[in-house]
């Protein structure tokens, strides 16, 4: 049996797809860098460019030529990507302003805790135990009930029913607080 003559140089150039990548590697990476905007793009886009390599070894009947198939890959792959990616960014002349949200009140803030807190001690003691247990300690319906000895649709319905008392109530309102 004869091996064709340019099969046996370019065993004898790289005889192993892993000794190609030993040698071309670092060389190969700065092909990628030129082509990408950060380095673990490039890392990435080379990994890819090396496995369509990797897949097509045997057919390639040149191995002095490899470095040529590798950068036709990159470049091939990095179209391919450029293609499919989602534009989320774009140019624009002006900068637009960014939207100024004022600073909550402290004072305002505290006093709607305490009118909360009002209206609260206005529902009824169940009502009232069942809401602060959910909300202000935040247990779930399960625990909820299991504290108090209930079960966890009675503690669904009664957090409703003081949910949309506390909807309700008058201090609660935004006109009230104004």
């Amino acid at each position: 049996m004869t091996t064709p003559v340019c099969t046996s140089a370019a065993t004898a150039v790289f005889p192993s797809f892993s000794s190609y990548v030993r040698a071309r590697g670092p060389v190969l990476l700065r092909t990628a860098r030129s082509l990408t905007a950060n380095a673990c793009d490039a890392e990435d886009l080379l990994q890819t460019a090396l496995t369509k390599t990797y897949v097509a070894w045997e057919r390639i009947e040149d191995h002095r030529a490899l470095d040529g198939y590798v950068r036709r890959a990159l470049v091939n792959t990095r179209t391919s990507q450029w293609r499919k990616r989602k534009v989320d960014e774009f140019a624009c002349d002006e900068l637009p302003e960014p939207a100024v949200v004022p600073a909550p009140d402290p004072a305002e803030q505290q006093a709607l805790r305490d009118a909360m807190w009002r209206a609260i001690l206005r529902l009824p003691d169940r009502q009232r135990a069942m809401v602060v247990l959910r909300y202000y300690e935040d247990l779930t319906e399960a625990q909820t009930a299991e504290l108090l000895g209930v079960s966890v649709g009675t503690v669904k319905s009664a957090v409703s029913r003081a949910l949309s008392r506390l909807r309700e109530d008058p201090e609660l309102s935004l006109d009230a607080r104004r």
